[in-house]
């Protein structure tokens, strides 16, 4: 069993469109606070674009944890 834990950002871009960004593995510890502040700089300093445009405001953000548990594994 296998729990891993995904940070998702999801943001508007130009044409009005959901875009979102997933990280593994987000510190431990990680607030609402710091992840609106680096989505805002996300946002500010242009880094990503889409083929919608560029981001132009925040949507949501998450936190995902899935458990994982294997039930087979091929022979080697």
């Amino acid at each position: 069993m296998a729990i891993t834990t995904t940070l998702r950002m999801s943001f508007r871009n130009q044409a009005g469109k959901t875009v979102s960004i997933s990280l593994d593995n987000p510190k431990a510890g990680l607030t609402s606070a710091a992840v609106e502040a680096a989505m805002d700089l996300m946002i500010a300093k242009n880094i990503f674009t889409t083929s919608g445009g560029d981001l132009v405001s925040k949507y949501d953000a998450k936190l995902i944890s899935t458990d994982t548990t294997d039930l087979y594994n091929p022979p080697a």
